[in-house]
């Protein structure tokens, strides 16, 4: 099975890439970095079922096999990082 995780690089992001990867998963992992943190998931670095991505969720994303489980974890998850980043949390004038 293939797992779809946004916001991989948070902390309930990671630990589910954790936990995915353990009971044999393949893991495709997204996250802009916004708040999420390139450390929580270091030590996955080289599994060879973990594929992370830098991508921006607000933006079209293609995955190149299919996917089994979709996990949506991003957004910034405290007010002080929505009073950081208030603008990122609005859609454009595109909708998106």
């Amino acid at each position: 099975m293939r797992a779809l995780i946004t916001g991989a690089a948070g902390f309930l992001g990671s630990h589910l890439c954790d936990r995915l990867l353990q009971v044999g998963w393949e893991v495709e992992a997204l996250d802009d970095l916004l708040t999420g943190r390139e450390e929580n998931l270091a030590h996955l670095r080289g599994h060879p079922r973990f594929h992370f991505r830098r991508h921006d969720v607000t933006r079209p994303v293609e995955v190149s096999e299919p996917v089994g489980l979709v996990l949506h974890f991003a957004s910034p998850a405290s007010p002080r990082d929505y009073l950081r980043n208030p603008l990122r949390s609005l859609p454009d004038e595109d909708g998106a």
